[in-house]
């Protein structure tokens, strides 16, 4: 990656949780990506799940390049993450977007570079077992981020073959 080619990334996190993380996410990398993420009031939940859906694909994840998950302790369960992943892994959705998992804290997996599929979204874990996405523990370092975000981006364009996104997607939350 060059340094004046920034990519598109969209952020997907639990909202009530994980908020912070997301935040200081753009704090941190907000001058290397141009960050995206649906924010708090951006779409009515009284929309039907098919309008949302379509929201999210078309306003928000068509021309990102990369998404990122900030996997916390109570991501696994979020329909709208796992929204946000299957379309990512679309290729209607402005093509395929690369993938890469961000163990915050407060997930148990934490710290570590090894995860639990228990503790994850299942979506995610499909794709990292196929090793098309990539897991990593939070970090704060610019040039780790950087090289993180050029992989995803790299898979998206030589590792296609190994995505897996056939699950049914979550009709409900899990939990909180």
């Amino acid at each position: 990656m060059t340094n004046d080619v920034k990519h598109k990334v969209f952020v997907s996190f639990h909202h009530k949780r994980d908020s912070w993380y997301k935040k200081r996410f753009e704090e941190l990398f907000g001058d290397i990506f141009i960050i995206k993420s649906v924010k708090d009031g951006d779409i009515d939940s009284d929309n039907s799940d098919d309008y949302i859906k379509r929201l999210i694909q078309e306003d928000y994840l068509s021309d990102s390049s990369v998404l990122i998950v900030l996997v916390g302790a109570a991501t696994k369960g979020r329909k709208h993450v796992d929204w946000e992943i299957s379309a990512a892994l679309n290729k209607k959705v402005g093509g395929y977007s690369g993938l890469l998992a961000l163990c915050i804290p407060d997930n148990p997996d934490h710290p570590g570079d090894k995860y639990n599929p228990c503790n994850i979204p299942a979506r995610l874990a499909d794709n990292l077992t196929s090793e098309y996405a990539k897991y990593y523990d939070w970090s704060e370092s610019v040039d780790g981020m950087k090289a993180r975000v050029e992989t995803a981006f790299q898979a998206r364009l030589d590792k296609i073959d190994l995505i897996k996104n056939s699950r049914v997607q979550l009709e409900y939350d899990e939990w909180e």
